[in-house]
């Protein structure tokens, strides 16, 4: 059976019973004498009547709604007071009070503070005016209260005339904890910026971000709801409806606007979390509307009605959902519970709380939990005036102990204690037995430095005049057919976390997170939001994060860059990854061909130079120009072949900076040293003499060759000194790094390949011109065909190296390199190998000399030989079939009429027959 605090909503009309003020002593609620007396304001009853007469006039009117939970703080008050009076706290000084009732209205609270300023033994209880209240005693040395922050506001502002200590238990709103503008204004409980704060610091560990909040329309209320908004705004939390319910009961629209706010809440289907800053009686006219309704979500309660039984014990609770809230962390409060059980006996002439609280129990006795409240709600003034004579008294013994509010109760109690510890400090010096002790003002001072001993704990006010107490975070369960109120964790303020008592707490907590209340999906990692249309920033899109960018978090609003080029991200990607970097490397297949390649191509060099040193004094060898100059050949396409190697693998600086210049040196005397082979072929078959003149000239071998080659290697220099080769990081494919060698200076690399093609084409034109010399023994077309060759590898090498990109570009530049390699080593040196090994019979001195004569015969174009021999002992030329000289065609006079080779048959000269001879042995002789 659920037990009904809310029973105790009564609305109640009667001179005897609602406390009717005929004079100022009726005014009253309870008290009791002392030395020092303390004022109290709480909120016992819910609403002060307002008469429909008219017009209205300036009386204050009765109330109507007892508070049962209100009704307790003040017992609370009472309570502490009379255990102080009973202790040494305060040795030989009474505590008296003066209790009254606000009716949660300003306007009779500010009629109490009125009563508290008045002046001191004043039997008409007057309030002087003066310019200095320095010395001014009051009725009250302190006030307790009071219950509701629009009302604390009103009276601190009033108290603060006399600056009377004002020390609320249940007064939460943050503005209160200006000093500017409350002075003397303390509270036992922490303001609403921790409260909003645990508030959104739960829904944002909750995974909601798309909730309602639902508020009283009244000072306590607005500024609550500022204060949660500002850190909802904070932290990413959207509200997404306001709804304000009329501060009093009375007001006319108040029905009208509780149903439009469930219909609000009704229609936000995509809001699960409602988030309530309202009074007990507010809350209870809601949910009772929702459960008709059949709301169900999460209710996120303030500290106002978070531990309120009244509300626990609503009929079919259960249905509204899930209610978590914060309520204020209690201490021991078992002597309070001690005092309930005896207050039975205490009279009840200076307490009308208490007496109406027994009469309101008498009415209602034999009914149930569940009957209580319509009983007491349908009593007129008349039927209850008419019950109470009828009824004897009967007292609940269970019934206050189970509508105690923790928080609020040991909050109370806080607050009188730290007065009566101001109070003792005031007392140190002087006799307070005397009411004129001192003065409010200066037992405010004192209360600043308050320290109160609570749980073993010390705690004072602030600067703001705020204690640092935390709060509980409270859940609703209904265990055995019931809701009760349990506390799952201990908020903690400062550090602004929640401290779980044991692992079940914290599975109840958990369980929260299992509904839903956001405007959107949340987005995953790897996704972002994108904006829409809508105001709230909690409504909008998931996105993938796009290519290098990534999320690693839920409910991102934007993805991360990679932050360094050596990473990247997919799209969609939670995390970057390390870029794959390439390189030609000695493991890639196409790598091991052209180092294949390469190798082959210096074993070629190395079996060439082999074949050559074994056939050292054959004409062949030494057509070839000698042994020396085949050897530096040879040697510059060894190490040719050799800079392909630095073309592979990592590249590092070292590699960037000799592969050029090495094939670049190399290739250069290669080509010089061809290019003195074609002069020299071209100046022994040359019988023009300006032309020998000329071509003698330019035949300078050793000085040739190092010049051609010394300009490469001047050019190479400049190159390495001024724009040097490095290696580096190429970033255009999008998921890889491609490690190359940058040239430094693509100009410096043109005018390199430039250099090399300009040799290459003059041997060109050299050995053109020597293309048609014995057909068996010339170089010339040969070298040629090799030069052809070059060119067409390095013009086809420009626009294909300018267009690839990758890590086979290195491989581009290899193929040219082995390309022209092979073509000039094959076109110089095979021939010539072919024929000393497979035509050894033609690799003699006199078959040599005989093509050569052959040649020469040709070339004169007027004498038909068909056999040349030569003792090759006695070096002696005859002729075996016909002499050129001996015809008489070509004999004149014994003279030999000979055509010089390279000149127009008309313009044969006359030779003697020995000259011809002679001449013909010396360009034999020559090549």
């Amino acid at each position: 059976m659920a037990f009904v605090s809310f029973l105790i909503l009564c609305f109640v009309i009667s001179t005897d019973i609602a406390l009717s003020c005929q004079n100022a002593d009726d005014f009253v609620g309870a008290s009791s004498p002392g030395d020092i007396v303390i004022g109290g304001l709480f909120a016992v009853h819910s609403e002060m009547l307002h008469p429909e007469e008219d017009p209205i006039k300036p009386v204050i009117q009765n109330c109507a709604g007892f508070e049962i939970q209100v009704f307790l703080q003040t017992l609370a008050m009472i309570h502490a007071i009379e255990t102080i009076n009973n202790s040494t706290l305060l040795s030989g000084v009474t505590l008296g009070y003066e209790i009254y009732d606000t009716c949660a209205e300003v306007t009779k609270a500010m009629a109490s503070a009125l009563r508290f300023l008045s002046k001191f033994n004043s039997s008409e209880g007057i309030v002087e005016f003066k310019c200095n209240y320095s010395d001014y005693i009051p009725r009250v040395k302190a006030v307790t209260g009071a219950s509701y922050s629009e009302v604390s506001m009103a009276v601190s502002r009033l108290l603060a005339l006399q600056l009377i200590p004002q020390v609320s238990p249940a007064s939460s709103a943050e503005i209160l904890s200006d000093k500017v503008r409350f002075p003397s204004f303390f509270r036992t409980i922490p303001s609403d910026f921790h409260q909003t704060r645990a508030m959104t610091h739960l829904i944002c560990e909750s995974g909601w971000n798309w909730i309602g909040v639902i508020a009283t329309d009244d000072d306590n209320g607005r500024f609550a709801l500022e204060s949660f908004g500002v850190q909802a705004m904070a932290n990413n939390v959207c509200i997404a409806f306001k709804e304000t319910l009329p501060a009093y009961l009375s007001d006319s629209t108040f029905h009208t606007k509780v149903d439009h706010a469930i219909e609000k809440i009704v229609k936000e289907t995509r809001v699960n979390v409602i988030v309530v800053f309202m009074r007990q009686f507010h809350v209870l006219k809601l949910f009772k509307k929702a459960i008709e309704k059949n709301v169900k979500k999460i209710w996120i309660a303030s500290d106002n009605w978070s531990a309120a039984v009244k509300i626990s014990t609503i009929p079919n609770i259960r249905q509204l959902g899930t209610i978590v809230g914060f309520g204020f962390k209690s201490g021991d409060i078992s002597s309070f519970q001690d005092f309930l059980r005896k207050l039975p006996e205490k009279p009840t002439d200076n307490n009308k709380f208490l007496h109406e609280y027994i009469m309101l129990l008498s009415v209602c006795a034999d009914l149930e939990y569940h009957d209580f409240q319509t009983c007491i709600s349908n009593q007129s003034q008349d039927d209850l005036l008419q019950n109470v004579e009828n009824k004897h008294q009967i007292w609940r013994d269970d019934f206050l102990n189970t509508n105690i509010e923790p928080g609020f109760i040991h909050s109370t109690m806080l607050a009188v204690y730290a007065i009566a510890h101001a109070i003792k400090g005031q007392c140190k010096d002087r006799n307070c037995t005397d009411p004129s002790a001192f003065t409010p003002w200066e037992l405010l001072e004192e209360l600043k430095k308050v320290i109160v001993i609570d749980n073993d704990r010390e705690i004072k006010f602030d600067a703001n005049g705020d204690m640092s107490t935390s709060y509980n975070l409270l859940l609703w369960k209904e265990v055995d057919g019931h809701m009760e109120i349990t506390t799952v964790a201990e908020y903690d303020a400062e550090k602004g976390g929640f401290i779980f008592e044991d692992e079940e707490k914290k599975k109840d907590f958990l369980n929260l997170k299992k509904v839903q209340s956001t405007c959107s999906q949340h987005c995953r990692p790897g996704q972002m939001k994108k904006v829409t249309e809508s105001p709230h920033t909690c409504c909008y899109e998931c996105v993938y994060c796009p290519e290098n960018h990534y999320s690693n978090q839920t409910d991102m609003d934007y993805c991360y860059r990679c932050n360094n080029k050596t990473y990247w991200a997919p799209i969609n990607s939670t995390t970057c990854y390390r870029k794959a970097i390439y390189f030609l490397a000695w493991t890639d297949w196409f790598a091991i061909f052209l180092l294949l390649l390469s190798a082959f191509g210096v074993v070629v060099v190395l079996s060439i130079c082999v074949i050559f040193t074994k056939n050292l004094d054959t004409p062949v060898v030494k057509a070839s120009g000698g042994l020396t100059v085949c050897y530096i050949i040879l040697f510059s396409h060894f190490l040719i072949f050799l800079s392909t190697i630095f073309f592979i693998d990592v590249p590092t600086e070292f590699k960037c900076k000799t592969r050029q210049a090495l094939f670049g040196i190399s290739f250069t005397l290669c080509i010089s040293c061809i290019l003195i082979k074609s002069l020299k072929i071209l100046l022994a078959f040359s019988f023009d003499p300006k032309l020998q003149n000329f071509l003698k000239c330019l035949y300078k071998p050793i000085t040739t060759v190092v010049t051609c080659t010394g300009i490469q290697v001047i050019i190479c220099t400049f190159w390495l000194i001024f724009r040097t080769p490095f290696v580096n990081q190429n970033f255009s494919i999008p998921r890889a790094i491609i490690l190359e060698c940058n040239e430094g200076s693509i100009v410096a690399f043109g005018i390199m390949l430039g250099y090399i093609a300009a040799l290459a084409f003059i041997c060109f034109i050299f050995a053109f011109k020597g293309r048609k010399l014995p057909e068996n023994y010339n170089e010339a077309k040969f070298i040629t065909f090799g030069m052809l060759i070059y060119f067409i590898a390095w013009i086809i090498f420009i626009p294909v190296y300018a267009t690839t990109f990758g890590k086979y570009l290195p491989a581009v530049e290899i193929i040219v390199v082995l390309i022209s390699n092979y073509g000039i080593l094959c076109c110089t040196f095979l021939p010539k190998c072919y024929i000393i090994i497979y035509k050894q019979e033609t690799n003699t001195k006199s078959a040599f000399l005989k093509m050569v004569y052959t040649y020469s015969s040709k070339s004169a174009g007027s004498v038909a030989v068909s056999q040349v021999s030569l003792d090759s002992k006695s070096s002696s030329f005859r002729a075996t079939t016909s002499d050129p000289c001996k015809t008489e065609k070509n004999s004149v006079n014994g003279n030999c009429h000979f055509q010089v080779p390279g000149q127009p048959l008309m313009k044969g000269k006359v030779l003697p027959r020995s000259a011809a001879r002679t001449m013909i042995r010396k360009r034999v002789s020559s090549i």
